[in-house]
């Protein structure tokens, strides 16, 4: 069977922007950044990803394109030996995520109803509508409807499901927040807002790097959906002569812009309102936000507008992880893609169904997925790439671009030492704080029932 590839490299390009794009930069984002000290953890997680993130993106598509293959396989061509299991792990990592992933995208679902019925501001509050649909048998069929529409797409292949759909989904993503952010611009609360977002306090930075390390280490992870194995999987569709470089440039600007759009959106909406961002939580763009538009000019239309955009970028994001899954399927197992597809999207569908229980056990898989696991198949790809088989990397980097002479070098060094060095206080301080999550409010949890 011959191995399926981008039809364009705008295709590529629009595909890994959709996979990084999405719940990560518009649900994740806001409440790390409202819980983290608002632009304190933003200077963290822009240096994490210009310094950390970019480096570690081109580790990943170098093993990609040179191998042709999935994220298993490419890891066991590049590697050999027990390296396969780390394949084995961005397959895990893939699951995971996708299985909560798709019941936070179901309420993005309901919440585009609802802002087209006026559901949530017709309830008792904004907190009492997101209440009654995020568990219970509302959250299990907008679960079950969010996975259908993403099996759809990714069973109709690279060209005609994924590149296509990206084509119209991620340039949407821009139009709809660019206009929003002028929208937002406007509001009484902007002034506040963007000293909350923009001004850093170097002092606060220093007092809870710890937390503030962590947190910016997984959303840069999880945003540029590193550490996964989407990018080795999506650089395996690619020929020999693309610019890894600059295709991965245009990746983490179009990415980082996003983040940062959605930021000056949301919380202008959240000052204006008078919702203090740092106890807005998981639920920052359902409850928060949706009980701020209830009172703001036009704020039907926004909200539609807004609920849209993110079920638009969710899908994006789900596209790209479930691919890891079917990919893995298709040059392992031969299998077809569309029953590939099928099976591999009832399995993350019944693994998110506890998910539509309690929203509890979204931090339970998300701190779980993103703080841990993500960041140790981080560690592990980036030693496996650049300590192992430095001259390799680089060798598939010049394709496309030529001759890199001493920055080869140099770009091996910053993956070999800082990054894999940030990585590992973020795993540890990742796993304390899990620890720590499981001793607390899921123990509560658990004694509760």
């Amino acid at each position: 069977m011959a191995r399926e590839t981008w039809g364009t490299r705008i295709g590529f390009i629009l595909a890994a922007v959709g996979s990084a794009v999405g719940l990560g930069n518009i649900w994740r984002f806001p409440f790390q950044v409202g819980q983290e000290g608002g632009a304190a953890f933003m200077v963290m997680y822009l240096a994490f990803v210009v310094l950390i993130g970019f480096p570690a993106m081109l580790a990943e598509f170098v093993v990609g394109r040179k191998t042709d293959l999935n994220a298993v396989g490419g890891i066991r061509e590049w590697a050999g030996g027990a390296w396969t299991y780390l394949g084995g792990l961005f397959v895990l990592i893939g699951f995971v995520i996708l299985s909560y992933y798709s019941v936070v995208g179901g309420w993005v679902l309901r919440y585009v109803v609802g802002s087209v019925t006026g559901g949530y501001t017709a309830t008792e509050s904004a907190a009492a509508y997101f209440v009654s649909i995020a568990s219970g048998t509302d959250a299990l069929l907008f679960h079950a409807i969010f996975m259908l529409i993403v099996i759809g797409i990714v069973a109709l292949g690279v060209q005609q499901g994924i590149e296509l759909g990206v084509k119209v989904m991620v340039p949407a993503i821009f139009v709809i927040f660019g206009i929003l952010a002028v929208y937002a611009f406007g509001l009484a609360g902007a002034g506040e807002a963007y000293a909350y977002y923009l001004s850093p306090d170097v002092g606060y930075i220093l007092e809870n790097w710890q937390s503030l390390v962590p947190a910016a280490a997984g959303q840069g992870f999880f945003t540029l959906s590193l550490g996964m194995g989407v990018m080795i999987t999506y650089a395996s569709y690619l020929s020999s002569d693309e610019n890894l470089a600059l295709d991965g440039v245009s990746i983490v600007v179009l990415n980082t812009g996003v983040s940062i759009l959605t930021g000056l959106i949301v919380f202008p909406i959240l000052f204006s309102a008078g919702v203090d961002p740092a106890t807005s939580g998981a639920g920052a763009i359902f409850i928060s936000v949706a009980e701020a538009l209830i009172d703001l000019p036009f704020g039907q239309i926004v909200g539609l507008l807004f609920f849209l955009t993110v079920a638009i970028a969710a899908l994006s994001s789900a596209i790209s992880l479930i691919e890891v899954v079917v990919s893995y399927a298709i040059d392992e197992y031969g299998m077809d893609r569309m029953r590939a597809t099928g099976i591999i999207g009832v399995a993350i569908f019944l693994l998110g169904v506890p998910v539509t229980v309690n929203t509890i056990f979204v931090d339970l898989y998300d701190i779980f997925a993103a703080q841990i696991l993500l960041v140790l198949g981080g560690i592990l790809l980036m030693i496996a790439i650049t300590w192992l088989h430095a001259d390799k990397a680089v060798g598939e980097l010049e394709k496309g671009i030529g001759d890199l002479g001493s920055i080869g070098s140099l770009w091996i060094w910053i993956v070999r030492v800082p990054v894999v060095l940030v990585l590992l206080v973020s795993l540890y301080l990742g796993i304390t704080g899990y620890i720590d999550f499981l001793q607390g409010p899921f123990a509560e949890y658990l004694g509760s029932l």
